[in-house]
């Protein structure tokens, strides 16, 4: 028997020290309702759950990505519905235009509504907006991010869905340009003037005159003489120019041909095609503040085909649109499983069982208690010598 060194007790106090350890280990574990608290618990453990930890993040982040896509295409949808609408209407009063029964007056009537029409469809492009992001101008060219990772993008544009951009605005003019001959400015098809320059001095006359005939969409142009020339003469149009080369306004379509008479200053512009004497230029002058054309039965009658254009301009922009929110919604779906199966993944690794802990914190528990009361014991032992010193 020794007392210097109370073995039993000392083996006792390990064991007690152990058991205490664990109980506290199995408290934090099942107050926390983690596997892994900390980097001790388990080390390779830790690293992989944060890592799922940052992919599940950014699973659900880029979910809310795309649902914010969805809200933005469904405004720009939105708007476009009702351009769709305005589109309809202008080729409804267009059709009306086209026919016959109606007056110059009454055309005149429902030429005012159509520019109207043209400029609510600018209002449309101008102020369609989602978080101050203008969507119908043109302008908008976005990237959804949809995944987790880098790269994981959606490109997205949008239309210009303005009234000119889709063709349904007035034409303030229509210049074409001969180079070596004139200028001729076509107002949408109804008012074309004549300038044409000295090849030499630069100098511009404006004398002359025109007629144009709706039925047949002829234009005739009487050219200024030359002063104290021979009307008879073929050269008493111009004698500083080769030849009286009609204009070809190339916007319009419209084709140049010299008159039989060329005496008398005249030409046409409506049949074949005479090749220019120089390099033709064409440029079209928009008004945005006035719809397209439809004064005239001919012109109301063009304009339901260039209005019928801009409806399926639209239809194709809405037709993308939608396609993409179908897209971004099979997106959303993918990206929401994906999320729940890592966060299963996650959860075997960083999850405590709590049944199977619990048992463990009692069998720990009771371990502990067993050994303060062996301890007792064990410092009980050593006072077995004071028998022997009796």
């Amino acid at each position: 028997m020794i007392i210097n060194h109370n073995i039993a007790a000392l083996n006792t106090h390990r064991q007690l020290t152990g058991n205490q350890n664990a109980v506290q280990g199995s408290l934090e574990k099942l107050s926390s309702g983690l596997q892994i608290n900390k980097a001790g618990d388990d080390a390779a453990g830790l690293a992989i759950s944060e890592k799922m930890r940052g992919q599940i993040r950014g699973l659900e982040m880029a979910e809310k990505n795309a649902q914010d896509g969805i809200s933005l295409i469904q405004t720009a949808e939105g708007a476009m519905n009702e351009s769709h609408a305005i589109l309809q209407r202008m080729r409804e009063l267009a059709t009306q235009s086209a026919n016959d029964t109606n007056t110059d007056a009454d055309r005149a009537e429902l030429q005012k509504e159509v520019d109207q029409l043209a400029n609510a469809l600018n209002d449309i492009s101008e102020d369609t907006e989602f978080n101050t992001q203008s969507l119908l101008d043109g302008s908008f060219e976005g990237t959804f991010h949809i995944g987790a990772n880098e790269g994981q993008n959606l490109s997205v544009e949008i239309g210009d869905m303005s009234a000119e951009a889709l063709g349904v605005v007035g034409v303030e003019s229509t210049e074409a340009t001969i180079a070596s001959n004139y200028v001729v400015t076509n107002s949408n098809g109804e008012e074309i003037n004549i300038e044409f320059a000295d090849l030499e001095t630069g100098t511009e006359e404006t004398e002359g005159s025109h007629t144009f005939n709706e039925e047949n969409n002829t234009l005739t142009i009487t050219l200024a003489q030359d002063a104290g020339a021979d009307a008879s003469s073929p050269g008493a149009i111009s004698s500083t120019h080769n030849d009286v080369l009609a204009a070809i306004n190339s916007v319009s379509g419209l084709n140049a041909t010299l008159a039989d008479s060329v005496a008398d200053g005249s030409a046409e512009i409506g049949g074949t095609t005479v090749p220019a004497d120089g390099n033709v230029s064409a440029a079209t002058t928009p008004d945005p503040d006035k719809g397209i054309n439809i004064s005239t039965q001919s012109a109301a009658d063009n304009a339901i085909t260039t209005i019928q254009s801009a409806i399926d301009q639209v239809s194709a922009e809405r037709s993308k649109l939608g396609a993409v929110q179908n897209r971004l919604d099979h997106t959303i779906n993918n990206l929401g499983t994906s999320a729940e199966n890592l966060t299963a993944a996650e959860s075997r690794i960083r999850d405590v069982d709590m049944a199977k802990e619990m048992m463990e914190f009692t069998k720990n528990n009771i371990l502990s208690q067993a050994a303060q009361s062996m301890l007792a014991q064990a410092n009980q032992q050593p006072q077995g010598v004071l028998q022997l010193l009796q």
